[in-house]
């Protein structure tokens, strides 16, 4: 039986914050990844150590700006071009997500142009949190290890110790999800029905279910202006909720979301760590994924089922 390949771990610019944390959490060390900068925007990016014949895990969020899908192409590219055994890229928040169909005529689906990039690029596996839409797992011909943050939420909603307790998708699209939460943690589900003119406005909702007297916890997959939310949260309130909660893997929070979550009817709002947030806030909690990063990644590494990684 040939040698098995050595593990190299390095990360992205703007994910270091977290790849420290797995790195610490997995015993190992990070790697050192030069990133050369010219004046005009340019970059490139530059090994400082040999990959050749390793097993390269390459971690790297691609939220805005486009930089950092770009930067995990070139430096999927540069260990492909270096000689490495197997590359993966560790996707703790996969960008372009939201645009995972043609909803309306002459629209691009940027979900599928980026895993055709990371293909194009030689990725050979991919690990990722919590996806938008979960068929974009099918927009790749490579193994893609989707995992949950419910691991991480559900023994924290639990150590609440809230009473009468609703679970909540803040749109039909996250009623799946709300739904195993909900059947897992024996509890009713309620549904917001909104209804958008256009990306990130929301004209009208409705709440679907009873909230009155109830602790509502309202889940999803990401927070970008927080509207959704925040009217939510306004409207339970209104309907008798006697406190609202929000819970999502991904803290987009452009634009008005950090004023709009301090203004609102929000007892608290817990994020994941796989985007770093802008500037802090006395509602926003952050539970950090590193841990389930770190195992699944010992885990891919050693041929292990990472079946274990999934509470729902």
């Amino acid at each position: 039986m040939p040698p098995k390949a050595p593990i190299k771990v390095f990360s992205g610019t703007n994910t270091q914050y977290l790849a420290e944390k797995i790195s610490l959490c997995a015993g190992r060390e990070l790697g050192n990844v030069n990133v050369i900068r010219f004046s005009d925007g340019e970059f490139a990016t530059a090994y400082e150590e040999t990959v050749r014949g390793s097993h390269v895990f390459l971690i790297q969020s691609t939220f805005p700006p486009t930089d950092n899908l770009f930067e995990l192409l070139m430096m999927i590219d540069a260990a492909k071009r270096a000689s490495a055994y197997k590359i993966v890229a560790v996707m703790p928040y996969f960008g372009f997500a939201r645009q995972d169909r043609k909803d309306q005529p002459r629209v691009s689906i940027g979900a599928k142009l980026v895993a055709d990039l990371l293909s194009t690029a030689g990725v050979d596996r991919i690990i990722t949190m919590d996806l938008h839409a979960d068929q974009i797992q099918g927009f790749f011909n490579i193994p893609v290890d989707h995992l949950y943050a419910s691991s991480i939420f559900v023994p924290h909603i639990r150590s609440l110790g809230l009473d009468n307790l609703v679970i909540a998708s803040p749109d039909v699209g996250g009623t799946k999800r709300a739904n195993t939460y909900s059947k897992f943690l024996e509890t009713p589900m309620v549904i917001c029905h909104k209804y958008r003119s256009k990306a990130n406005v929301v004209d009208e909702m409705r709440i679907i279910g009873d909230v009155e007297g109830k602790n509502v916890v309202i889940l999803d997959d990401m927070i970008d202006t927080a509207g959704t939310l925040t009217k939510a949260a306004e409207m339970m309130k209104e309907q008798g909720a006697l406190s609202v909660r929000a819970f999502a893997t991904h803290a987009i929070l452009s634009g008005p979301a950090y004023e709009r979550i301090e203004q609102s009817e929000l007892t608290e709002v817990y994020v994941s760590d796989s985007i770093p947030l802008r500037k802090s806030s006395a509602k926003i909690k952050v539970l950090s994924v590193a841990q389930l990063f770190a195992d699944t990644i010992e885990k891919v590494y050693n041929y292990q089922s990472i079946s274990t990684q999934f509470v729902i």
